[in-house]
C-alpha cells in the first residue's frame, strides 16, 4: 500500500464517518488524489462508503449499518446536542429539547427525522398523541458520541443555522 493510501486508511480508521471534504482538508491532499486512493481502498475492502444526508462518509469495514448512520449524524452539532440532552434526561418532549439546545422547532424536526430514520432516537406517543423523545440505544450512542470531534467547517455550518433560527425568531 502506498504511503498516501495508508494515511487515508489510517485517518478513516481513527475518524470513522469522516466525510470527503474533511478528509481532503485534514490530510492536506488534492481532491483528485484522495478520490484515486479511496477508489483503491474501496476496491480492497479496506474502507466502505455511505452517502447520507448530502455528504459522503467513509468508515472502516468493522462498522455496521446502525453505527454508520449514527456516526454520520453525530458529526452534526445540533444532532449531538439533541443526543446529549437525551443522554442527560433519559427522555424529553420536542419543545423541551428545542428550548434546551436553542434551536427552532423546524430545525429540531429536521434533525429528529434523520435521528429517527437511523434508529438513534425514537418518538413515543401517549394516549393523547403527545410525543416524548428517547434514545433507542443509549449506551452505544454515548460511545459513538465520545468518539467524534467535529471539524471547524461542520461547527460553522451548524452555528450559522442556529443564528438564522434566532434571527427569524426575532431574538
Amino acid at each position: 500500500m502506498s504511503a498516501t493510501r495508508d494515511r487515508i486508511a489510517t485517518h478513516v480508521r481513527e475518524h470513522p464517518g469522516v466525510h470527503f471534504n474533511e478528509l481532503t482538508r485534514a490530510l492536506d491532499l488534492a481532491p483528485g488524489q484522495v478520490q484515486y486512493h479511496l477508489r483503491r481502498l474501496l476496491g480492497e475492502g479496506t474502507v466502505i462508503v455511505e452517502d447520507l444526508y448530502g455528504r459522503t462518509h467513509y468508515y472502516p469495514p468493522t462498522f455496521d449499518g446502525w453505527e454508520r448512520g449514527a456516526l454520520a449524524l453525530v458529526r452534526r452539532e445540533t444532532a449531538r446536542d439533541v443526543i446529549g440532552h437525551l443522554l442527560a434526561n433519559d427522555e424529553a418532549t420536542p419543545s423541551e429539547v428545542a428550548e434546551s439546545i436553542g434551536v427552532a422547532r423546524s430545525t429540531l424536526e429536521w434533525h429528529l427525522d434523520h435521528l429517527v430514520e437511523q434508529s438513534v432516537v425514537e418518538k413515543r406517543y401517549d394516549e393523547r398523541n403527545r410525543v416524548t423523545l428517547a434514545l433507542e440505544r443509549p449506551a452505544e450512542t454515548a460511545r459513538l458520541l465520545r468518539s467524534v470531534s467535529p471539524s471547524l467547517p461542520e461547527r460553522f455550518s451548524d452555528r450559522f443555522t442556529r443564528l438564522f433560527d434566532r434571527l427569524l425568531a426575532g431574538e
